[in-house]
């Protein structure tokens, strides 16, 4: 690209919002790994030199999650958690000390060729799960090498001086844990999906991302002036004067309204005919409360509790859990904590709880529900730890992954058995303490009406049930463009879980991602949701739009969304509805909503 003429590129919107600044296109150079004999006499202090650098780099990846966890909260430090799952996987350390020993050349010589015969069997492999973590896997080897050949280890933070928006290949974790907020303006990324772990990061970070652009760095050249427009996934290189103009009044409104979504935080939450709704917050751990009280959030709809599992380097016991969900009960209160329990497998993995490496299909395999049902001891640990938290404040309670009545019933004759065990204990707890079900796979979607005879109420997780439903694996880069929450079936499901609830007058929330979406939320509400729960950080946004809209304008947009034969249209209705009733975002409404 030689001239200064506009160019469009298109990925995959990733991280939400708007960015406009200089390119720094980051590559980050290979290794220089020297390669040498080693005397059979040395072969243990080549062994011993690895075991070292294992322990140094332990350390580092062990700091670097802590501060993660200060900056962002424990979500996104937990992503680090796979890489100490990497960096502790026995048959790599094996294999490596194999190879140099039949090899007979240094240590760093022979962890390369292991590492390159991982990534090259990990790419081809049809789960997409773990291809997904190959970038995780080279984020760790990377830490580790440079440990091993006595350079200075770090992040290699593409951030320059002034604020700059980074065009990558691929960028790890660490590469996005060593930026500064205010030395990015957004990511850009030939590589990647909604769900790769440097896009949580980016999202955590308010930083606009775009992802899944093939062919990014060979065609920005480094300084050049780009627009990211993180909502629609389009980059644009070498904007022209009316690019930039239309986009420069974009940023500024932007700007403007976050102020407005700030200032009605607090607020009641009515809608513009008076008519209540409830916005809660999606928590991990007692980090998140302050956040939760800032945003308004009317109590936590979905509390995950596998965070405290994921932290610590083994399994919590009844105590140590009992005292975390006291803490978060005892400073929320008397707002209502939805806890949810124990959610391991698919993409949320421990040291103690290795499912997605011992299966083919981790996202339908022996993973939340199903592991504690099979494992009652660490289940009823863990309810009876929910239960004592519940005498300090209000708790309630919901089992992950439910599929069938038998699943439920099960649950809730181990939940029985635990209450039993504490009175006989002489501990107190709330008696009347409300249990409930998530619905994120289509067979529980569908027996609702059934479900209803064990629950008190029920949340919908939309980011499994959209993923189960349209056979869409959301952490595989190749279909992550197809993950849809607008597809037709989608929204008739929603409609028949939400007609079926209120049938047996059974309360249904929704605590999936868009739940926490502004051209979302108004139409969960229409369809008969009875309480939104999202990241606290995105509540007042909702908040400002609902308050805008009559209950009874979107209940007949749902009606009439339902019908629609495609996610463009239904998308199209949405916004056509929800800018009607915006009377004061001027003449651009279409600016603010993406």
């Amino acid at each position: 690209m030689q001239d200064n003429s506009q160019i469009t590129l298109q990925g995959i919107p990733a991280a939400p919002g708007i960015a406009q600044g200089p390119a720094l296109v980051y590559v980050q150079r290979e290794l220089e790994v020297p390669q040498y004999v080693v005397s059979p006499d040395d072969r243990f202090g080549e062994v011993a030199r690895f075991e070292s650098a294992i322990l140094r780099t332990r350390e580092q990846i062990s700091r670097l999650r802590t501060d993660v966890a200060q900056r962002l909260g424990e979500n996104e430090a937990n992503i680090f958690e796979a890489h100490l799952l990497v960096l502790e996987d026995p048959a790599l350390i094996e294999e490596t000390i194999r190879e140099q020993s039949a090899i007979g050349l240094n240590i760093e010589a022979a962890f390369q060729r292991v590492v390159r015969r991982y990534v090259e069997a990990f790419s081809q492999l049809d789960d997409d799960f773990i291809k997904e973590r190959v970038t995780d896997i080279r984020d760790v080897a990377r830490r580790l090498m440079q440990n091993m050949l006595g350079t200075q280890p770090s992040a290699q933070s593409p951030a320059g001086d002034a604020p700059r928006i980074v065009v990558a290949e691929d960028l790890s974790p660490s590469d996005t844990a060593a930026m500064e907020k205010d030395g990015v303006l957004a990511f850009v990324t030939d590589m990647g999906s909604r769900t790769s772990h440097a896009v949580i990061m980016a999202r955590s970070m308010g930083i606009p991302a775009v992802v899944g652009l093939h062919n990014a760095v060979s065609q920005i050249p480094n300084g050049s002036e780009l627009i990211v427009d993180g909502f629609e996934g389009t980059v644009v290189v070498n904007p022209a004067e009316e690019t930039r103009t239309r986009y420069g009044r974009l940023i500024q409104r932007r700007k403007e309204l976050q102020r407005k979504y700030e200032s009605i935080a607090t607020l009641s939450s009515l809608t513009a005919d008076k008519k209540p709704f409830i916005l809660q917050a999606n928590i991990g751990g007692p980090e998140d409360v302050a956040a939760v009280r800032k945003s308004g959030a009317e109590g936590v709809g979905l509390y995950r509790t596998e965070n405290l599992f994921i932290r610590t380097d083994s399994m919590p016991d009844e105590q140590t859990q009992f005292e975390e969900y006291r803490k978060v009960l005892e400073s929320l209160a008397p707002l209502p904590v939805t806890v949810r329990t124990l959610d391991l497998g698919g993409d949320k993995s421990t040291s103690q709880y290795r499912f997605s490496g011992e299966e083919a299909n981790p996202f339908m395999g022996f993973r939340a529900i199903r592991y504690c049902l099979e494992n009652p001891e660490v289940f009823k640990q863990q309810l009876r730890a929910i239960l004592r938290a519940s005498a300090h404040g209000k708790a309630k309670i919901m089992f992950p992954m439910i599929s069938s009545v038998e699943e439920m019933a099960k649950a809730r004759a181990i939940l029985e058995e635990a209450k039993g065990e504490l009175r006989h204990r002489g501990q107190r707890f709330d008696e009347h303490m409300e249990v409930g079900a998530m619905i994120e796979v289509p067979s529980a979607a569908l027996i609702v009406d059934l479900l209803a005879e064990h629950c008190d109420f029920f949340s919908i997780g939309t980011n499994d049930l959209v993923q189960y439903t349209i056979a869409i694996d959301r952490v595989n880069e190749r279909v992550a463009g197809m993950y849809e929450p607008m597809h037709p079936a989608i929204l008739r499901l929603l409609d028949m879980i939400f007609k079926q609830a209120k049938a047996k007058n059974k309360p249904v929330s929704v605590c999936g991602e868009i739940a926490g979406e502004t051209l979302y939320a108004p139409l969960l509400l229409g369809l008969g949701a009875h309480a939104l729960s999202a990241s606290a950080a995105l509540l007042p946004e909702v908040k400002y739009f609902v308050r805008h809209m009559r209950m009874d304008a979107m209940e007949k947009v749902a009606k009439e969304i339902v019908t629609q034969p495609t996610a463009q249209a239904t998308r199209a209705m949405l916004k056509k509805a929800l800018f009607s009733q915006l009377t004061d975002l001027e003449n651009h409404p279409d600016d603010v909503v993406r």
